[in-house]
Formats: C-alpha cells, structure tokens, sequence
C-alpha cells in the first residue's frame, strides 16, 4: 500500500469510533447506551475483595474504559450515567451486586469522566494502535483515581496517604493487566473491520 493511500485510509477513519460502524439511528444509539451500562453492571460482578481496602477489584473500570472508546464520549457518558443513577435508585448492579452510595461511588464518578476522555480520544484515532490505546487506558484509570481515591478519602474518614494506601496501590499491576488486554482488543476489533 503506498503512502498516499495509507494515510487516505487512515484519515477515513478519523471521528469515528467502533459504534458508528452500525447503521445509524435513535434506536442503535439507544441500544448501545443501554448495552454500555449493562456490560459495566455485569462486569462489576467479577470482584475480587482486597485485604484492608474496602474497594474491591472489578472488571466494571476495564468495561468502562472500553464502553467509552468503543461508543465515543457522548453514548460513553450516557451510558455510565445511566449505570451510576440506576445503581443509584437500587439496581444491584454496583460491585458484587449491591447499589446506593459507598465509600467506592467516586470510582463511578471517575468512570463516567473517564469514559469522556477515552471516547474523545477514540474519536481521533487513539484506539486504532497498540501503543496510543495503552496511552489511552492509562489516561482513563488516572481520571478514576483522580475522582475515586480523594471521594475514598472523605467517604471513609481517611488520610490522603490512607486512601492512596487501600484505593490505589493495590490496583496498579490489575490496571496494568487491564490496559494489556485493551491494547490488543480495540486495534485487533479494527483490524478485524478493515479486513471486511
């Protein structure tokens, strides 16, 4: 492929994110909303209890992360918004079934920013490699801590020291894990639509 013709394809590509690869309509984006905040509600049930932090480790950051990259910013916000207000309103569908405030929410909160900044970065081009989506899923889980270990601090009493202690060192080698896997999966789900 010469350079003119890469660099044509690659900029087809601009502004797009894998969601708009489906027809377009009300319905499809309804759906895609409502399928971002089920599969963060279902991943959300893969918790793993970690010993003196009452903050589980989940699969809900990793859905949410690639909920945001793979529908954009705006379908990404509206879905973990969605996710947040039904937990909200008694949708067991928060860490290991439960729902309502915790000294967790602020996780959600982060979530539902971070799906923001993934999604607008999706949109120009930055789940299309493995090195810029790595890049990506690092500036997603850097705005879930920035929200969630500062709520952590204050919803439990904690020292920021204490809260950095139980709500963020023990998750760096699961993030770590998580951006491995997001790495490969969104640029192979590209490759995978170019080959079509």
């Amino acid at each position: 492929m010469s350079t003119a013709t890469a660099t044509a394809t690659a900029s087809s590509h601009t502004g797009t994110v894998l969601a708009d690869l489906l027809p377009a309509s009300r319905v499809r984006d309804a759906a895609l909303v409502l399928g971002g905040a089920a599969l963060t509600g279902l991943a959300a049930q893969i918790a793993v209890p970690v010993p003196g932090s009452p903050v589980p480790v989940t699969g809900q950051t990793f859905a949410a992360l690639l909920v945001g990259t793979s529908l954009g910013a705006r379908r990404g916000v509206a879905s973990l918004a969605l996710y947040a207000l039904a937990g909200l309103m008694g949708v067991p569908w928060f860490a290991s079934g439960t729902s309502g405030l915790s000294v967790s929410f602020g996780y959600i909160l982060g979530m539902l920013l971070a799906s923001a900044a993934v999604g607008a970065l999706a949109r120009r081009g930055a789940d299309r490699g493995v090195l810029r989506m790595a890049a990506t899923m690092v500036l997603g889980e850097a705005v879930i801590y920035a929200i969630g270990v500062p709520y952590l601090a204050f919803a439990a009493g904690m020292s920021a020291s204490a809260a950095i202690a139980a709500g963020l060192t023990p998750f760096l080698i699961g993030d770590a894990v998580k951006a491995l896997l997001a790495m490969g999966a969104m640029p192979a789900a590209w490759k995978l639509v170019g080959q079509r």
